[in-house]
């Protein structure tokens, strides 16, 4: 664990994150932070489509099944903690359990680098995991946000959003285009998209360090309870994910990634989202608890920490 803190990567975050308490003024620009954020997505993209390639469908099948089952069941158990014991009313419930269901595509990424430092291997199918636990979780947390689909009034832009968002249209748009094109026409891009990608993925998390320091402003108001919720909760689903990985059959790295990203929260898609199709929400629960508390977490202590369960369970 304390090798991963030494980890350029985290350290990175660390800069940002004390940058933004000390009131600096470091920030990435908005157009370079767009141009890393899409880089990201679509580097992931290219890599889980040519791993894909190779792999046989019926290997993929019970992970899939697996999936499905967590993009159903974390925003279920995160709605009851939050409307029973939490006593947030139901939309902003249902949002939360949204941003927690979903995924984070950036702890998924330090979650490859922290495997790739450690030279363990993991199945060539879980890149396409991380998409397709996206789509139920926010499915479900819409459902019990709104109690039901037909109190969202614009069904189209929320579809189009969901399933076209740049995150999930990058990603799908890059796996497909690996697993066309397979190792050998890929090559010539990996100079940019393989050996440069922890550069990039170290500026994005000096960004992001910036942009949690700023969410802490918001913790008095969103609660004791939500801070809580942002520690215990991904304990709770990535604990979860481990077991599923292991009725699944999956080896240790490939557990290791289906825990992270069982105990992720999206501060990009689920935003996003919640703001078409639950607009009576207060954004500043989830984000805060999402940003400013989970993902710091997950990126310091919860990768190493899914990695040694998982090696003790496996």
């Amino acid at each position: 664990m304390i090798d991963n803190l030494l980890d350029p990567i985290v350290l990175c975050f660390a800069v940002g994150f004390l940058a933004g308490l000390v009131k600096s003024d470091l920030r990435l620009p908005k157009s370079s932070y767009e141009f890393v954020s899409l880089y990201l997505l679509l580097a992931i993209g290219f890599k889980g489509g040519v791993q894909l390639a190779g792999t046989s469908f019926a290997e993929f099948v019970p992970a899939l099944g697996g999936t499905l089952f967590l993009g159903i069941l974390i925003p279920l158990l995160a709605f009851v903690i939050l409307r029973h014991l939490g006593g947030f009313d139901r939309a902003n419930s249902g949002a939360i359990a949204a941003h927690y269901g979903s995924v984070s595509a950036v702890t998924f990424a330090a979650t490859l680098n922290y495997l790739q430092n450690l030279e363990v291997s993991f199945e060539p199918y879980v890149i396409s995991l991380m998409v397709i636990l996206e789509i139920p979780a926010l499915a479900v947390g819409i459902y019990l946000a709104k109690g039901g689909f037909s109190q969202v009034s614009n069904k189209k832009k929320l579809l189009a959003d969901i399933f076209f968002g740049k995150s999930i249209f990058l990603l799908g748009g890059g796996m497909l285009i690996g697993f066309i094109s397979g190792p050998e026409r890929m090559a010539p891009l990996n100079p940019l998209f393989v050996d440069l990608f922890k550069g990039f993925l170290a500026l994005f998390l000096l960004e992001l360090g910036v942009v949690a320091s700023h969410q802490l402003s918001h913790l008095k108001r969103a609660g004791l309870f939500l801070l809580g919720f942002g520690v215990l909760m991904p304990l709770l689903s990535g604990a979860i994910g481990l077991v599923v990985a292991w009725l699944v059959g999956m080896s240790l790295g490939g557990a290791t990634i289906l825990a992270v990203l069982a105990a992720s929260s999206s501060y990009i898609a689920a935003p996003s989202a919640m703001r078409i199709a639950v607009p009576e929400a207060n954004p500043v629960f989830s984000i805060t608890s999402s940003l400013a508390v989970t993902f710091p977490l997950n990126i310091t202590f919860g990768i190493p920490l899914f990695y040694w369960l998982a090696g003790w369970i496996f």
